[in-house]
């Protein structure tokens, strides 16, 4: 599997991630007071944010993305459905890339 594909797999589920702290965990714990809520979902996100950030730098060396572009995808993925917009964005830009690798 490229990089790319990797990085397009992780970016997809920490943006899922990002969505359940968001619109859940934390609607859970403020409006219901049950902490734990944003614990769990905050500590699987941190980790798949922390997978996102290498993805993201493995990505970048196979694909030769600029300065701007990397930190422009980083900074989608600190927005809610951000990185969704960010795959809908590598999917077109970098097609040729992922029909040539076959998984």
């Amino acid at each position: 599997m490229s990089e790319l594909k990797k990085f397009l797999l992780i970016n997809k589920i920490e943006g899922y991630s990002f969505l359940v702290l968001v619109f859940l965990a934390m609607p859970l714990k403020y409006a219901m007071g049950i902490p734990v809520a944003t614990k769990i979902a905050g500590m699987i996100h941190g980790m798949l944010f922390i997978a996102f950030i290498y993805q993201l730098l493995e990505a970048k060396s196979e694909e030769q993305f600029g300065k701007r572009e990397t930190l422009w995808y980083f900074l989608l993925s600190l927005v809610p459905f951000g990185s969704f917009y960010t795959n809908r964005v590598l999917k077109t830009k970098y097609a040729p890339a992922l029909q040539k690798v076959r998984v």
